[in-house]
């Protein structure tokens, strides 16, 4: 990953009291971290087997990837979506995605440099991964 800069992030903090209430901890500051677009290297090394292999497509009217899957039934994908977003927050990196029953479509896109980024191989690669478990529960 290629940092270009740093912007301060503001974000709550929270701790568990018990399962069904949480307590403001403390306020803090965190950093996020902007990334640059992917080379033409990086491009043909990273991107390439996901469009090859992986079933992402290169969207035509920007530069993003774009992947449909379907499951079983809505719980599958949504037990998949779950999956997804719990590793997307750890990664600060969210996909615009779209679910009607058992279908999920998403797409992958980093804002911060209007294009892909190694954030989105590595969300693309994590979904892949979580997909193979909640597809094969057909």
């Amino acid at each position: 990953m290629h940092i270009v800069s740093a912007r301060p992030t503001l974000c709550w903090k929270f701790r568990s009291i018990s399962p069904s209430k949480s307590s403001l901890l403390y306020f803090s500051h965190s950093y996020s971290i902007m990334v640059s677009k992917l080379s033409d290297n990086q491009r043909s090394l990273k991107l390439a087997p996901l469009l090859q292999d992986g079933g992402w497509k290169l969207q035509s009217e920007r530069d993003a990837i774009h992947k449909s899957f379907s499951f079983a039934n809505f719980n599958c994908a949504f037990a998949f979506m779950t999956a997804v977003a719990l590793q997307a927050e750890k990664m600060d990196h969210h996909p615009e995605w779209f679910n009607v029953y058992n279908r999920v479509d998403i797409t992958l896109s980093t804002h911060d440099c209007q294009g892909l980024s190694s954030r989105d191989i590595d969300l693309a690669t994590h979904i892949d991964e979580a997909a193979g478990k909640y597809i094969s529960q057909n």
